[in-house]
């Protein structure tokens, strides 16, 4: 079966709820301390973990298929028939598997690549479940030593290895991070030198009237949500999230405080979600 490793890193973790005694940050437009975000977020996953593909389909009217297809193809990413070593992926907050097949896909499809290695990461154990139950569906990665499912936290990662990993993914995951930065930072630490850190993450829309209009429609998801899957806070803490993120020049120079060059980013659909990327050099 696929390999679930639960590593709780309480060292790690220790050091980290001392540092962030008393600090506040903020969950959707709640303030809260900042050792509490961790749990709270985790709850809202798990809430809509069984859901996940409708709720991004009630959250993007389903064009988010196309954006993670546009963003597979974009990154091209596999090992080339000439290549010697294959590729080693790590897909962060990527529980569902959805991007993390989808790279492998693509991998093998355009390039024969069946050797790169994947490892799906993701804090909370119910979404990770639904990675594993669409690898027993589709039979391609289920029981296959390449890939591999991981319960950690992506702003620590203390059980990858430093300077370990070829290609850094994250998707529409990164701004659920307590410590945005801090997330950058270890993405940083993972990646081999040559390294490319690609990430899709709902952002600011550029045109102040299809702004309006989003806006408009985002009030009315959280009542969708309680339609369509009876959950109403918790689609009303992603839309809060989607608003409390950096914009597009915001988060580029964050990737660069990280340490990471040649620094970019692509907008999708007039700016409601972005593609960001940088090297490790």
């Amino acid at each position: 079966m696929l390999k679930l490793l639960r590593t709780p890193g309480v060292r790690f973790m220790s050091r980290t709820v001392a540092l962030n005694a008393n600090k506040t940050t903020h969950f959707g437009s709640k303030t809260v301390p900042m050792e509490q975000k961790e749990k709270l977020v985790g709850d809202v996953f798990s809430s809509v973990a069984s859901k996940y593909d409708l709720m991004n389909d009630v959250m993007s009217l389903g064009i988010h298929r196309l954006w993670k297809d546009h963003f597979i193809h974009k990154l091209d990413a596999g090992k080339r028939p000439n290549s010697v070593e294959p590729l080693n992926f790590i897909d962060v907050a990527g529980g569902s598997g959805d991007i993390a097949f989808g790279l492998l896909d693509y991998a093998e499809e355009k390039f024969g690549d069946v050797e790169s290695t994947m490892d799906i990461v993701d804090i909370n154990p119910d979404m990770l479940k639904e990675g594993e139950k669409r690898a027993m569906e589709n039979k391609k990665y289920f029981n296959n030593p390449r890939v591999n499912f991981i319960v950690q936290n992506g702003e620590i990662l203390d059980k990858i290895v430093s300077d370990s990993k070829d290609v850094y993914t994250v998707s529409f995951g990164i701004r659920n991070f307590t410590d945005i930065q801090a997330g950058l930072n270890t993405a940083y630490r993972v990646l081999k030198p040559g390294g490319i850190f690609y990430c899709l993450e709902f952002s600011k829309i550029e045109n102040p009237v299809m702004d309006l209009a989003y806006q408009q429609w985002a009030k009315l998801l959280p009542v969708m949500g309680s339609i369509v899957a009876n959950d109403y806070n918790s689609y009303e803490y992603l839309v809060e999230s989607i608003e409390r993120f950096p914009d597009q020049e915001s988060f580029k120079s964050m990737i660069e405080k990280a340490g990471f060059k040649s620094v970019g980013y692509e907008s999708l659909s007039f700016g409601v979600c972005a593609i960001h990327w940088g090297v490790k050099v």
